[in-house]
């Protein structure tokens, strides 16, 4: 190597081309390369060694001799024989490393001592006792020798001493559901090899420890050799994740052709990544630290997953669980119809007369005399109800009628066949008498349905309707760049091997193609099949209603809560969505990602809200533009607190400022059911209202049960504000969708006990929804707090909380989460759709809007 050296420097520096250098200067060349080599020969002493397995080799480097230990090592085709390589330095304070190079046939390694690890911010961390595993180079042969080498040398002109030994690794194959424990350290790695036996073609590799620190990486390598067993290159290739005390990756023999992989563990020098504290910053920037005691123990044990019958029957069973309900609906509608044939035959002509229809009713589904049709307002031949209304003022209106009111007989209302594009909703709200007879209506102490049903009921269709077909858009929009994402997000997972990433149960995550956790995918197929069955409900509800409206069916037209499908179609889709949108974050669960989880459920949640207020305020309910620009200024604020909120004191404080604000501002519109202003005269007609009601005379609220309501409910809203201030959750958007659901239960629990108190009674139906809708809430809520996973922490501290599957050997807690919750979302939609079905026979005037 030396002659190479000289030669080439002597060629390039002096000797020339070959085609006229002279004999002398080419004589000159050669005399001064092996006088170099004689040089070298003196300076450095070169002993060669023949070396033996388990044996402790004790000696000293210089920079004037080199040390090469030779073995001699038998591999096995049918048996695969780990060797691993340790060495101590004995004594310390030399200024160069020792280098040992191991030359095998098909690998080298290479490594010094101290061997200098880094970790954050550089720090650097000396390691003075080292163990390496050889990579071992598959053979063809039954039977084959192999010698490979260990050079030892140094720069240093001090002397260092050291111990060597070379030893057998007996139990380098793991063998299948055999628990294997071994000690691990940063400057000793340990890997083992795993061969899928015949029949298996998918494993889960388990790796355990009782110690929550060191940090720790697992690695899943294909056989090849080098293998990157150090802090620093463990995450070059393979499969890897970082890890305390749980960790478990799912491998496929199809990802490794020689249908074996290496299983690497190596311990990190910081623990920063797992969640651990982090270390002082050196004083100078070469500066070494001393890492003190990092070895774990740490138990591996790898098991066959499942075969694609589970697969099959997971698929059938959650199949079979949501269809049963289809059948359900199906087998109800079947009764239903039955008694609806039966109640034709008793159908009141439109045109019959008010005392032929009165012998005929004689008395109404409250067991009372029925009262003569022109008590609660005539039909025009064509059908419709009659627009003109001579309103009664609240001041001569008792406390038992709750605000009755006497329809004149004058107006004439228009066709009912008349076109939708021809009818606005603006046509009853232009002249100034309709306004002010609005201030009159919507001020009496004690408001009926009918007082808040005044328009037409076409234009009211049509404008929720509009619901339905925003919520359908947005959807659209919503969802598709989403899915994009998440595509991308399961590429980099599969293409980087990080699986870090993404927050699975990894204890339970069933693969299917490129999808890391199908069965997490699988299960929220639930929210899919039931939105579409509610669909098919309302679409059905909507057909009857429509037929009975061109009937002029009494009950149809004056009775019972008015019908506006409207909302209950946007409730479904939102349903629907929940469940694409929730499988769309399971492909890959992180922090980022959960704004999907979670957007339709706010969605959801805002829905149901207003189709309770709708129930009886169907004239005043916010239209589809004011209700999803609100739910979109949630969802921003959503997308803020997760990206600025962690920790961010500015960002909480304008928050609560801004809820505590909305809070207020609907509690007022709620208040005075929109008649208010919110312009530059706002602070003077408060201030008068206060010298009024409170100084000149003091006088309670006039409509004391919504006073109530609104106390509470910024009792509580004002209270999660503080809270959020104050504590700051992590979790800003599960923080976001509490406050959300808090004000639903509070308003749908005010809205059962005014219903009761109004002495209107809850239906058998609706009672067995309420009844069983609450029971699977219950269930549904002891799953979903199982957690785990969390990303609120590192993705080692989220493994600490997986747990195997529980269902079938194929779902796992958070799943039976998904079929419970999309059951108990189901019920409670048919809750809101049958809770008031006692109304369907009394007229409107007679029901109170609270």
């Amino acid at each position: 190597m030396v002659l190479r050296s000289c030669w080439k420097s002597r060629h390039k520096n002096s000797c020339g081309p070959a085609g006229w250098i002279r004999p002398a200067l080419l004589w000159f060349c050669v005399t001064q390369c092996v006088c170099g080599i004689g040089a070298v020969e003196e300076s450095k002493n070169v002993v060669q060694k023949d070396a033996e397995f388990d044996v402790t080799y004790n000696d000293t480097v210089t920079s004037q001799n080199q040390t090469i230990y030779a073995f001699n090592h038998t591999i096995s085709r049918n048996k695969t024989e780990g060797v691993r390589v340790t060495v101590d330095v004995l004594s310390r304070g030399s200024d160069s490393p020792i280098l040992f190079v191991v030359r095998q046939k098909q690998a080298v390694l290479s490594f010094q001592i101290p061997l200098i690890l880094r970790g954050l911010y550089q720090r650097k961390y000396p390691y003075n006792h080292v163990g390496r595993t050889l990579c071992q180079p598959p053979t063809r042969a039954p039977s084959e020798n192999q010698f490979f080498f260990v050079d030892v040398s140094t720069l240093s002109s001090q002397g260092t001493n050291y111990q060597l030994r070379v030893s057998r690794v007996e139990s380098f194959t793991l063998q299948t559901d055999t628990k294997f424990s071994f000690t691990a350290s940063p400057s000793q790695p340990q890997y083992f090899k795993y061969v899928f036996p015949d029949g298996v073609d998918t494993v889960i590799v388990k790796v355990n420890s009782d110690m929550t620190f060191p940090c720790s990486v697992m690695s899943i390598q294909d056989i090849q050799c080098p293998v990157y067993d150090l802090d620093n290159n463990v995450a070059f290739i393979g499969m890897y994740q970082t890890m305390t005390k749980k960790g478990a990756i799912t491998v496929q023999r199809k990802d490794f052709p020689s249908n074996s992989f290496y299983v690497v563990v190596v311990v990190k020098t910081e623990d920063e990544a797992c969640g651990g504290p982090l270390r002082f910053y050196p004083l100078r920037p070469d500066e070494l630290i001393d890492a003190g005691n990092r070895s774990k123990l740490i138990d591996v044990v790898v098991t066959p997953a499942i075969n694609s019958e589970v697969y099959v029957r997971g698929m059938l069973f959650i199949l079979g669980i949501f269809l049963s309900f289809y059948l359900l609906v199906l087998l109800m509608t079947c009764v239903e119809n039955k008694r609806m044939k039966k109640r034709e035959v008793f159908q009141i002509p439109a045109d019959m007369s008010p005392a032929e229809t009165a012998s005929l009713l004689g008395k109404n589904g409250d067991g009372q005399t029925a009262a003569s049709p022109y008590e609660y307002g005539s039909f025009a031949d064509n059908g419709s109800t009659l627009s003109s209304e001579a309103i009664t003022d609240s001041a001569t209106s008792t406390d038992n009628n709750y605000g009755y009111i006497e329809r004149s007989l004058d107006g004439v209302g228009r066709s009912r066949h008349e076109s939708l594009s021809s009818v606005e909703e603006d046509d009853y709200d232009t002249l100034d008498d309709i306004n002010s007879d609005k201030n009159i209506v919507r001020t009496k102490k004690y408001l009926c349905v009918s007082d808040l049903s005044r328009k037409d009921k076409r234009i009211l269709s049509k404008k929720y309707q509009i619901y339905f077909w925003n919520i359908a858009t947005i959807a659209v929009f919503y969802a598709l760049p989403v899915v994009q994402l998440v595509i991308t997000y399961q590429t980099v997972v599969n293409v980087t091997g990080n699986q870090d990433i993404c927050y699975y149960n990894f204890l339970c995550a069933h693969p299917l193609g490129a999808l890391s956790a199908f069965n997490n995918i699988l299960s929220n197929l639930g929210y899919v099949l039931l939105g579409f069955l509610f669909l098919l409900i309302i679409l059905k509800k909507d057909i009857v209603h429509n037929r009975a409206l061109f009937r002029n069916d009494l009950n149809a037209l004056e009775c019972g809560i008015p019908k506006h499908y409207g909302l209950y179609y946007a409730m479904g889709t939102a349903l629907m969505m929940e469940g694409l949108l929730s499988a769309c974050y399971h492909v890959c669960p992180n922090y980022t990602n959960f704004q999907f989880d979670t957007s339709f459920m706010y969605m959801i949640a805002g829905l149901c809200v207003l189709k309770l207020y709708q129930k009886r305020h169907p004239d005043i309910n916010a239209s589809a533009y004011t209700a999803y620009a609100c739910l979109a200024g949630v969802i921003f604020f959503s997308v803020l607190g997760v990206v600025f909120g962690k920790g961010n004191t500015v960002f909480w404080i304008v928050f609560s400022v801004i809820h505590i604000l909305a809070t207020m501002l609907l509690s007022t519109q709620l208040y005075y059911m929109g008649r208010w202003r919110l312009d530059s005269g706002i602070m003077r007609r408060m201030l008068n209202i206060l010298y009024t009601d409170c100084i000149r005379q003091c006088s309670g609220p006039m409509y004391i049960d919504r006073m109530v309501l609104l106390v509470l409910g910024n009792i509580i809203n004002w209270s999660l504000a503080a809270f959020g201030l104050l504590e700051r959750p992590n979790d800003f958007a599960s923080y976001l969708l509490a406050i959300a659901i808090c004000n639903l239960l509070l308003y749908f629990a005010f809205y059962i006990i005014m219903k009761l108190r109004s002495g209107e009674r809850i239906g058998c139906l609706a009672l067995v929804c309420i009844l069983f809708t609450a029971v699977v809430w219950g269930f549904a809520l002891f799953f979903f707090f199982q957690g785990l996973s969390t990303w609120q922490k590192t993705p080692a501290e989220s493994r600490e909380h997986n747990r195997d599957c529980i269902l079938l050997s194929f779902f796992d807690d958070h799943d039976i989460w998904h079929f419970l919750s999309s059951i108990a979302m189901f019920g409670s939609f048919l809750v809101l759709l049958t809770m008031d079905d006692d109304l369907d026979t009394v007229q409107r005037d007679k029901i109170l809007a609270f």
